[in-house]
């Protein structure tokens, strides 16, 4: 994972790229998006006293996603909003920018070679608490697999277009998507998303429910993304709706005589 400064300074163009997606994770909509609905009202509650303070609010807040992965102290944070003002006002820079530049992303990697060991950490002993108290079926591949509610439909191959429901939450039960908050199934083919739901979901039959505990290496890995940790084991509540379409049988060529 590359961070440059420039990516501080594009906050506002990254906005579309860093957002929660509305789909399951690494999948794409198969079908065209419906058209977005109007946003909502900005809330008279939040403190600020205009738009234009609330845009400002916002560009720091993606400033804050996009350093996020650094796992930056109070102190450290002061620093930044140090750096940002001293930058914003056109004063000089205290230290060779330069030179510490070319040092930041050998520092971004230690921080989150770090952060991933200790949610390793977090995510095994939920593990096995989890296993220990449910006995749940083991995921081809890894990860965990139980059955809340039996489907009595069709099972999905590892490549079929399938529609879920979802809600996704770290060990700690923070929640980072949920399909059932934006009130639709998301569709997706189940060879485009991480391995524990391609594995996991195609154990499934449609109408059926399960709990998929999905350790880092069959999730997200050591990057992480936005909203979720570097390291993180994920917890889904899933639900298969519809197999909505088998992938296509590869076509057989005739050999030459």
């Amino acid at each position: 994972m590359k961070f440059t400064l420039l990516a501080l300074s594009l906050a506002v163009s990254a906005a579309a790229a860093d957002a929660p997606k509305a789909e399951a994770p690494k999948a794409a909509a198969a079908k065209p998006a419906a058209a977005p609905k109007p946003a909502p009202a900005p809330s008279v509650k939040d403190g600020f006293k205009s738009d234009d303070e609330r845009g400002v609010y916002t560009i720091g807040y993606l400033m804050g996603r996009n350093i996020a992965p650094f796992n930056l102290t109070p102190a450290e944070i002061g620093i930044v909003s140090k750096g940002i003002a001293d930058a914003a006002g056109g004063k000089p820079a205290l230290v060779d920018i330069r030179f510490h530049q070319s040092r930041i992303n050998d520092m971004l990697a230690k921080r989150m070679e770090g952060a991933a060991a200790k949610e390793k950490e977090k995510g095994k002993a939920y593990v096995d608490k989890f296993v220990k108290e449910n006995k749940p079926q083991p995921i081809p591949g890894g990860g965990w697999y139980l059955e809340t509610t039996a489907g009595t439909g069709p099972m999905p191959g590892k490549t079929d277009t399938v529609k879920v429901h979802y809600r996704g939450v770290t060990v700690d039960g923070q929640q980072f998507d949920s399909s059932y908050d934006r009130g639709t199934p998301t569709e997706f083919a189940l060879n485009g998303v991480i391995a524990c739901w391609t594995n996991g979901i195609s154990m499934m039959k449609q109408g059926g429910k399960a709990k998929l505990v999905c350790p880092s290496d069959v999730a997200y890995g050591d990057p992480g993304r936005p909203g979720i940790k570097p390291g993180a084991t994920l917890i889904f509540d899933t639900e298969l709706v519809e197999v909505v379409a088998a992938a296509p049988a590869p076509v057989e060529t005739k050999k030459k005589k």
